[in-house]
C-alpha cells in the first residue's frame, strides 16, 4: 500500500478510531553496495517527504477555529525547536505595520484574530544565497466585503494550504539536513467581513510603495503575497517561489490534476515542472505576458487587484510579478490541487513533493 494512502485524519473526532497498521519493517533489494546506498538514501528522502505531506494535510484539514494564524505560527516554532538547524521568528501586527505592509494588513482588517508574519530559516550551505518559499496563509477566507457564496464556503479553511506546504517542506529539508539554505515566509491571517473590513474601491499602499485599487476583496491572496515578496528581497534569494490557492480561474483552466507553474523565467518554470514529474506531483507551465498585465490598469492607483474574468489565473500572477522584479521568481497556483471535495474531502499535501524534489535537485542530493 502506498504511504500516502495510509493517511487518516481523526484529530477532531470523538471516541476511539482504528489506525492503520504500522509498518514495522521494509525490505529493499539492491544488486550492489552502491545501489543499496542509493536505495537507502532514496527511502530516507521518501519517508521525510511522506511525513511532510502528512503535516501539510493535518494543517489543511484542521478547522479554522483551531488552525488560526497563531496556530500556524506555533507549528513553525515547534519545527524550530525540533530541528536545531531551523530558526523561526514570528512578527505581530505592530511589527508588520512598522514594515509598511499595509496591503497585508488590509486583508486582516475585518477580523479580530491578529495576523502573523512567519519567518523560518534553515542554513545548510554557509553563505550561499537561499531558496525562498512564500506561502499564502489565509486560515479562513469568507471573501471579505465581496462575500463568497454560502455553499462550499467551509472549504475555505483550505486557503492556507500554500502556507502548510512551505512549512512542511521546511520540515522535510531540515530532517534530511540538506546542503542548501532555505527561507520560508508566511503571511497568515483571516479574510472576514465587518464594519472595519477593507471595501471595494479602497486604495491601499503596499510595502513596495506601489498603490493598489481594491476592486474585489475576495482577491486577497495576492494582497498578502505582494508584501511578503517585497519583504523577501532582503534575503537576496537565489530563487523565490510563492505557493498559493490563488484563483478559481486556475481550477477552470487545469482542473484538479496539475498545479499551475508561472514564471517570466522559462528555465526556472521548466525546472519546477521537471521536479513535479520526478515526484509524481505534476504541474503545467502557464504564461505571463505584458498583454495580460494591461488588464490590471487602474484610473486611481498604480494598478488594480483584479483584471476581470478572462485569464484570471494569469492576471493574478502578473499582479505578483510587479513585486518580484529583479528576482528569479516563480508562482505556483495550487487552487485545484491542494484539496479534494465531495466524499474524499480533505487536503492532498500537494505540492510538498514537488517543492521537496526541487530543493533536493538544487542541493544536488538526488541519489
Amino acid at each position: 500500500m502506498c504511504i500516502r494512502d495510509r493517511y487518516k485524519f481523526t484529530e477532531t473526532k470523538s471516541g476511539r478510531h482504528s489506525r492503520a497498521t504500522p509498518l514495522k519493517k521494509i525490505g529493499i533489494a539492491a544488486g550492489s553496495r552502491s545501489d543499496a546506498s542509493k536505495a537507502l538514501s532514496g527511502a530516507e528522502h521518501g519517508q521525510a517527504i511522506a511525513e511532510g505531506m502528512s503535516l501539510a494535510k493535518d494543517l489543511g484539514n484542521l478547522p479554522p477555529n483551531i488552525c488560526t494564524p497563531a496556530y500556524l505560527a506555533r507549528t513553525a516554532q515547534k519545527i524550530g525547536r525540533e530541528h536545531k538547524n531551523v530558526t523561526t521568528r514570528i512578527l505581530g501586527e505592530a511589527e508588520i505595520k512598522r514594515l509598511g505592509m499595509h496591503s497585508f494588513l488590509s486583508v486582516t482588517a475585518g477580523t479580530t484574530l491578529p495576523a502573523k508574519l512567519i519567518l523560518m530559516q534553515y542554513k545548510g550551505a554557509g553563505r550561499d544565497k537561499p531558496i525562498v518559499l512564500v506561502g499564502k496563509g489565509i486560515t479562513f477566507d469568507a471573501g471579505g466585503i465581496s462575500l463568497k457564496p454560502g455553499p462550499g464556503m467551509d472549504e475555505m479553511k483550505f486557503d492556507m494550504c500554500g502556507a502548510a506546504s512551505v512549512i512542511a517542506t521546511m520540515s522535510v529539508i531540515a530532517k534530511l539536513k540538506l546542503p542548501v539554505n532555505l527561507n520560508v515566509v508566511v503571511p497568515a491571517c483571516e479574510n472576514l467581513p465587518s464594519g472595519t473590513a477593507t471595501r471595494p474601491g479602497d486604495i491601499i499602499k503596499s510595502m513596495s510603495g506601489k498603490t493598489i485599487e481594491v476592486l474585489n476583496t475576495d482577491a486577497e491572496g495576492r494582497l498578502v503575497l505582494c508584501d511578503a515578496l517585497t519583504y523577501s528581497k532582503r534575503f537576496k534569494p537565489e530563487v523565490i517561489i510563492d505557493v498559493a490557492t490563488l484563483t478559481g480561474a486556475c481550477v477552470i483552466a487545469l482542473g484538479h490534476h496539475r498545479t499551475a507553474v508561472m514564471s517570466p523565467n522559462d528555465k526556472l518554470a521548466g525546472e519546477i515542472t521537471s521536479a513535479g514529474i520526478a515526484a509524481d506531483d505534476r504541474g503545467w507551465h502557464m504564461p505571463i505576458a505584458e498583454e495580460y498585465e494591461n488588464q490590471l490598469k487602474s484610473n486611481f492607483a498604480d494598478f488594480a487587484n483584479v483584471g476581470g474574468r478572462d485569464g484570471g489565473a494569469v492576471t493574478a500572477a502578473c499582479f505578483l510579478s510587479k513585486f518580484a522584479d529583479g528576482m528569479n521568481w516563480a508562482h505556483l497556483d495550487i487552487a485545484g490541487t491542494a484539496w479534494r471535495s465531495g466524499g474524499a474531502k480533505g487536503s492532498t499535501g500537494r505540492p510538498v513533493p514537488m517543492l521537496s524534489e526541487f530543493v533536493l535537485q538544487r542541493a544536488r542530493a538526488i541519489p
